[in-house]
């Protein structure tokens, strides 16, 4: 048994143990979206590993779609780390709050795509590097997702043993080895140490689920509230937000009336 094989195993019984501790830990509930990713990854996988061995051809034109797929539901992930970040105050923000994350999530990623650009390998075809582009502002996204809750875990009343800071230092840290790896295949030749780069990778992957593991079957901490701080500069920016909205209704700034209509 190859190498890639061995850890490709592990990796699909290690994803399989974190989906049962999300379903057993009731973490559906509170990131629906990133235990989705999950049993997705569960499911295409082991596809993706049988055509590579026996349809080549169809086995390309799969991961293509699976990269597409992939790349959107890691969007959506971060989007919603967020918005689980902000659940003890998420009963006083105005309506259509997440939109707002939504928002800052494509600045985030408008800002990246450009630094992203300089690390892509030269030797790829245009569509190659495409796909490797957006995998890797995607990367540079959830390591930045990390660091900004790393950062301010005291600010925003999260710990170590939160989900909300588990999930997002495992993806961190994958994502800091895949991020790596791509800037040094920017810079080698195919065939030196190309292929043990990418195994790194996976390895990096395999530890990050084996890390959701052993803290998903630890009791999680009760969420605390925010500092006063950060509740009222976060209720000051969602306010501003809706206030700017009515005082541009109330200027009459809007569609046409007709005259004589109130």
């Amino acid at each position: 048994m190859s190498l890639d094989t061995i850890l490709w195993l592990c990796g699909l019984l290690a994803e399989a143990g974190v989906v049962v501790l999300c379903i057993r830990g009731r973490l559906f509930k509170q990131m629906p979206v990133f235990c989705s990713y999950l049993v997705w990854s569960l499911f295409v996988d082991p596809l993706l590993y049988f055509l590579s061995k026996s349809f080549s051809q169809i086995y390309f034109r799969a991961y293509v779609y699976q990269l597409i797929a992939d790349a959107v539901f890691q969007f959506a992930v971060i989007v919603e780390l967020g918005w689980a970040v902000l659940r003890p105050i998420r009963a006083s923000l105005p309506k259509h709050s997440i939109l707002i994350l939504v928002f800052l999530v494509v600045c985030t990623g408008a800002v990246i795509w450009p630094i992203t650009a300089s690390m892509l390998p030269d030797h790829l075809t245009p569509s190659g590097k495409f796909m490797v582009h957006v995998q890797q502002t995607v990367a540079a996204m959830r390591i930045t997702a990390f660091l900004a809750l790393a950062g301010l875990s005291q600010l925003l009343s999260i710990g170590w043993r939160n989900r909300e800071l588990q999930v997002a230092t495992g993806l961190g840290f994958f994502s800091m080895f895949s991020l790596a790896v791509s800037l040094i295949h920017s810079h080698q030749k195919v065939g030196a140490y190309y292929g043990e780069l990418d195994r790194l990778v996976v390895a990096s992957y395999l530890c990050s689920l084996v890390y959701w593991i052993v803290s998903f079957v630890q009791k999680e901490e009760e969420r605390q509230e925010f500092t006063p701080q950060m509740r009222s500069f976060l209720l000051t920016v969602t306010g501003a937000a809706r206030s700017g909205r009515v005082a541009l209704a109330n200027s009459g700034i809007g569609p046409s009336r007709k005259p004589g209509q109130p």
